[in-house]
């Protein structure tokens, strides 16, 4: 695994946390089904430094930049109920379909090993505001594609999508193409 070697605001980034979070990480084969080698975020959960170096990290970029944050189910409502505290930003929870009490917009889309679909409130994002959007992992792409056209039907704008795993191979940052993308790793 290889550090984005993107630039940060501040000090710059932590020339260890890449190899710190890939350590942390840990693979567990044929899960959730026969084929798929899913990578375990929950190690570095339980590392509080570790997890306060991955928001600060992140916070850095877009201190200043995002009145809401994103939280994509379910992993990504950790990291990113954390990033938007500490952004003073506002935190939305994207829900697969059915989780959600209210009015909701919907998007579907293909997973690697299925298909899905994600929702958000109807008025948990007003228009114009910018919006970033946090997850563990970007596989293909879908998930996080779905999250974009979601900001953009409420009317915000994508600041970004921040994950801590890109994995490459399976090309998810090209139905991402204009939006930016930031992983801390990718494989």
């Amino acid at each position: 695994m290889t550090p984005d070697q993107r630039p940060v605001d501040g000090d710059g980034p932590d020339p260890h946390l890449a190899r710190d979070v890939a350590a942390s990480l840990r693979a567990i084969p044929d899960f959730p089904e026969p084929g798929v080698l899913f990578k375990d975020f929950t190690p570095l959960l339980l590392d509080v430094d570790l997890r306060n170096r991955v928001s600060t990290d992140v916070v850095r970029r877009y201190d200043g930049a995002a009145d809401l944050v994103i939280g994509i189910e379910a992993r990504g409502f950790i990291l990113g109920a954390v990033i938007a505290d500490r952004l003073g930003a506002g935190f939305v929870p994207v829900r697969k379909e059915g989780k959600l009490p209210s009015q909701t917009h919907s998007v579907s889309y293909s997973l690697e090993y299925g298909s899905a679909t994600v929702e958000v409130h109807t008025d948990a994002i007003q228009a114009g505001q910018r919006v970033l959007i946090v997850d563990d992992v970007l596989a293909t792409g879908g998930t996080a594609a779905a999250a974009v056209e979601l900001v953009r039907r409420c009317g915000g704008e994508v600041v970004a999508v921040e994950v801590v795993l890109e994995l490459g191979f399976l090309r998810g940052r090209d139905k991402l193409a204009g939006t930016r993308v930031n992983a801390l790793l990718t494989d």
